[in-house]
């Protein structure tokens, strides 16, 4: 009788042990996994702060205009601010890092100082757009080695975790490659001295109104907008299902979703009620290899976008992302770019399918323009670029300003050194509306 008792409460204590075991081990990698996203988090931020960075920073070398400098220097500050707190955020408080700790400080001092002057009273000497020069090469060389690590982060599933106690145990190990990549993050900030964001969605700012008023035709009904799927998909899809948006939207529409007929992959589709135009279409399904480039997916774009009645439009901006060429085009008038009227397009690369359509943009401000006459010529907007760019296209181009306002500019496509540059002058007052550095082709990254 008291062998049994004592059994049961030795079962029970055994029971409750493992049962307390179990939840400690439950919070104690609930604790592991949180800790573990806030440093993924941090180090992806930092990545693509120091892009921005270096983004911004080539942008300012070839602006000429002080109203236009201070505003940019402010956003490097403001950027390089952000660099700072990511790099705080990381376990890296045992690993010696100081060199690009004070890389990032001196890019934050030089900015601040700098821009809160008056540089049309003080503008910058030469030496200081050589410090400029100096603090884009480094951010290059830091955001070459930073890519580097977040390929192999992702490639290996590499944890931050391992790095937090390799770092505390003070163990040398064999081979970690977080902590081998931000020592070579560390080398190359060294040589540091105290001496050192396309007009696609660039159209400045963007007009926040997307009510569609231009919009011309009759109100259609779901099954008319189901017509106007199956039309735009050449009659390629079935299960078609049509819902009408809710009370409330800034304008009327219908998002339609359907599957292709031989893939059964899924399509979404938003259709306006006015005039039954398509806003946006998005096709799920997996790309397979390349089989085409992107000269023949433009022309694939090209032939779609006359297939479905979307006239006198220019070809702007493409770049290829891995299986998926991306295209925007905008619309010409009297040989004049509206970059306000953006359509973006995604073809897969293995066939050529569109894959991604959105004419958003283009629906809401789309309309018949009286575009003035420029009030300064040619020559004169070219004296206001930077003197070293080298100008390899010029014309004529709307764009959108701060304030959301159309404005008339000289939009000039340069280089200076191995950048390239897109800059847009008024043209009536030759003020430097916009200075945009575009992307150079991504470099790809291979394991060492």
């Amino acid at each position: 009788m008291i062998r049994g008792i004592l059994i049961g409460i030795l079962s029970i204590a055994v029971i409750g042990s493992g049962y307390w075991g179990y939840k400690e081990h439950q919070e104690k990698n609930a604790v592991l996994i949180q800790a573990e996203n806030n440093y993924q988090r941090a180090f992806h931020d930092l990545t693509y702060r120091v892009d921005q960075l270096h983004d911004r920073i080539g942008a300012t070398l070839a602006m000429n205009s002080k109203k236009s400098l201070s505003p940019a220097l402010v956003d490097v500050w403001r950027i390089t601010s952000e660099a700072q707190s990511d790099v705080g955020q990381l376990p890296l408080t045992l690993l010696p890092f100081n060199k690009t700790e004070e890389f990032l400080a001196g890019i934050s001092d030089f900015s601040y100082r700098t821009a809160v002057r008056d540089l049309e009273q003080e503008p910058l000497n030469d030496k200081e757009y050589e410090t400029l020069k100096s603090m884009y090469s480094q951010a290059s060389e830091v955001q070459n080695e930073l890519r580097k690590v977040q390929n192999l982060v992702l490639e290996n599933n590499l944890r931050w975790m391992d790095v937090e106690l390799a770092l505390a145990s003070g163990q040398k190990q064999m081979d970690n490659t977080i902590i081998d990549g931000f020592k070579t993050v560390e080398k190359n900030s060294k040589s540091y001295s105290e001496s050192e964001f396309g007009v696609s969605m660039t159209s400045m700012k963007k007009n926040t109104e997307k009510s569609f008023k231009d919009l011309k035709g009759k109100e259609i009904d779901a099954n008319e907008a189901k017509k106007v799927a199956e039309k735009f998909t050449n009659d390629e899809v079935s299960n078609l299902k049509v819902t009408e948006n809710g009370e409330g939207a800034d304008f009327g529409f219908f998002s339609v979703s359907m599957n292709e007929k031989d893939s059964k992959s899924e399509i979404n589709m938003d259709i306006t009620k006015k005039g039954g135009y398509p806003i946006y279409l998005v096709l799920s399904r997996d790309i397979k290899d390349n089989k085409i480039g992107l000269n023949k997916a433009t022309d694939k774009a090209r032939e779609f976008l006359e297939e479905h009645d979307f006239e006198n439009l220019d070809l702007y901006e493409s770049a290829q992302y891995e299986n998926t060429g991306v295209f925007s085009f905008v619309s010409i008038e009297d040989d004049v770019r509206i970059y306000p009227d953006a359509i973006r397009m995604k073809v897969a690369l293995d066939n050529g399918q569109i894959v991604g359509f959105s004419a958003r943009d283009y629906l809401a401000t789309h309309k018949k323009r009286d575009i003035p006459a420029p009030k300064i010529t040619k020559a004169k907007a070219q004296e206001m670029l930077n003197p070293n760019l080298e100008v390899q296209e010029d014309r004529l181009a709307i764009i959108l300003n701060e304030y959301g306002e159309e404005i008339l500019c000289y939009e000039f496509l340069g280089t200076i050194e191995n950048d390239t540059y897109r800059i847009f002058i008024n043209a009536e007052d030759g003020l430097e509306e916009k200075v945009d550095k575009l992307k150079n082709p991504e470099p790809i990254f291979q394991e060492v």
